[in-house]
Parts: C-alpha cells; structure tokens; sequence
C-alpha cells in the first residue's frame, strides 16, 4: 500500500516523491510489549522479539536487519520470532487480551467466592501451582484499566464484528470488567448506607497500577466518582499520580465539585487517613503494603478497611478491624 501510494503520488508529479517508488521498501510489523513502570527492564530484556515481515523473498532483507538491531538485547538465547506481518499484529492484540481474561476470569470467581465464603487467594496459590496454569495474572481485585488491556480488547471485538464475527468470551471479558470496578462501591454502600452525606473516606492509590501516573480507565475514578455521588467527601494519596488525577477528575466530576472541597489530596498515606470513616485501597503501591496497623486504626474515625487489591491479610480483623476485600 505505501509504494502504491507513492507511485500515485510521483505520476501526479510530486517532486516530494519523485524516482522513491522505485526505491525498495519494506514494512515490518514490531510489537512491543513493554509494561507500565517496567518499560526499560522489559526492553532491556525481553522475553520475546516479534518480527513480522513479508513471507519469501521479500521478507529476507527485513528479518536480517531487524535481528541485528535487536542482537545487543538477544545474546543469552534467540528471542526473536519470525512471522508474518498481520500475525505479528495479531499477537500482540492477543496477548494483551489473554491477560485480561485471566483477570476478569479471577474476578468472577473471587466474587463466588465471597458468596461462598471462600478465600480466594487460597484459590488462587491452588491453581497457579498447575504449570499449565501458573501464578501472572490470577490476583482478583477493582478490575484492570490503563490503556492497553481495555484498547485492545475492545479492538479485537470491534475487528472481529468487521468480519461477521463476534468474541463471545472477550466481550465478556470486558463486561465483567466494568461491574467489577463498582464491586467495592457496594462493598461500602452495603457496610454506610447509600447515603454517605457527612462521611470521608480516605483513598490510596489513583494510578491504574503501580510505579506510573496513568489514570486512564483507573478504578479509582469509579470509586471517588460513585463516593462524590453518594454525598461522601475523599481525601487522596498516591505517590506520583495527584497531578494527573486532578486533571482527569475535573473531567469526571467537573471544576465545581472540585472546588467545594468533596476531593482533596492528602501529602502522605498517614495524612489522608487522618479523622476518616474508612480507608479505601485501590493501588498497590509498595508503600501500602505493610502499614502501621495500630497507627493506622488510632487515626481512622472508624477501624474499617475496603482493599481493592487484597493487599493485606485477613487476620487484622483479630486486631479490630473490619475488613472488606474481594473475594476474602
């Protein structure tokens, strides 16, 4: 299509193109699959090099100068793997896909498990030891966001209904996603009523995921958002994510809201929980991972926890609190 384009362009006497649609060109499709807060470590060692070209002849060229570009992050064994273009596009939807129905798959079975009774992280340490199965991506919690898993599963839907086809089980991937990002709205609606005129709630974590400031399709925007609508007022922490959040959430909630004082941003984990109903968990950051329990429960109006990411063990109930997590 570009030299085609290009020959068009040179008949109609383009002198930007003129004599370069003889030019031999050659397009290659190079996936990457970076992850947020690990991009230079994944590029720097990757677990696989995707190189889609031309098949035959016109492809030789192509593959021999990409493998030597990547030959630097390629030396302890051949990562690289040869395939055609539309195939080296397709993996790359894939991937992402599969990871997100591990999640969404986790998440209706760490919600049966609350119906149950069941701890799902016992589930879960169960299940990984299968090889067939392992451990990546099997952590129930508010449901995944960023850009690319929500993106490219709604692109391989939308790709497949082009061509008379529909993704039955990624449409449900995308389905449960979305509910699962108000499962512990009604977690708190359950345990303060629904209206929640007079409470604060404090909220750590705003970034999608850990070491970024990505707030796109965060589930912290659902949870303040569903909290602002109830009456609540939030009071926010995140390590390196407030700037952006303030951006976003104007956009959610609009400048008034904001400006009367319903979200506000706390300088640390210990200031935001200062005088609050309940902490509310939807990053896990490292920081939050081991707090001071007994500091923690003397700052909150009220010892009561929802955690997002089930970052903490069940047993702080023993030590006063209540406790509310996904699937525990």
């Amino acid at each position: 299509m570009i030299v085609e384009e290009l020959e068009r362009r040179s008949a109609n006497g383009d002198e930007n193109v003129a004599g370069l649609s003889a030019t031999p060109i050659a397009v290659v499709s190079n996936p990457e699959f970076l992850k947020e807060g690990a991009a230079v470590d994944d590029f720097m060692r990757p677990d696989r090099i995707i190189i889609g070209s031309e098949p035959g002849a016109p492809g030789e060229r192509p593959r021999a100068v990409m493998s030597h570009l990547y030959a630097p992050f390629n030396r302890q064994r051949d990562r690289i793997l040869h395939m055609d273009v539309r195939s080296a596009e397709l993996t790359k939807y894939a991937a992402n896909a599969m990871l997100a129905t591990r999640i969404s798959f986790m998440n209706e079975l760490a919600n049966l498990a609350d119906a149950l009774g069941v701890d799902i992280e016992q589930v879960r340490k169960g299940i990984g030891a299968d090889p067939r199965i392992g451990y990546g991506f099997l952590y129930a919690g508010a449901g995944y966001g960023g850009s690319c898993f929500p993106k490219d599963v709604q692109a391989l839907v939308h790709t497949a209904a082009e061509h008379g086809q529909r993704l039955h089980i990624l449409e449900a991937v995308r389905t449960v996603n979305d509910a699962q990002k108000r499962v512990l709205v009604d977690k708190v609606v359950g345990r303060f009523g629904s209206d929640l005129h007079g409470r604060t709630f404090a909220l750590w974590g705003l970034s999608f995921k850990p070491n970024t400031d990505d707030m796109r399709e965060a589930p912290s925007r659902v949870m303040i958002k569903a909290l602002v609508e109830h009456g609540a007022r939030v009071v926010a922490y995140d390590p390196i994510a407030i700037a952006e959040a303030k951006r976003v959430l104007a956009q959610d909630l609009g400048s008034s809201v904001l400006g009367d004082g319903r979200v506000l941003y706390a300088d640390s984990p210990m200031q935001a929980v200062q005088g609050a109903d309940a902490l509310v968990v939807m990053t896990e950051w490292k920081a939050f991972k081991s707090p001071n329990f007994a500091a923690l429960k003397a700052a909150l109006r009220q010892p009561v926890i929802f955690d997002g990411r089930n970052l903490y063990d069940p047993a702080i109930r023993s030590q006063g609190f209540e406790y509310f997590a996904i699937g525990r």
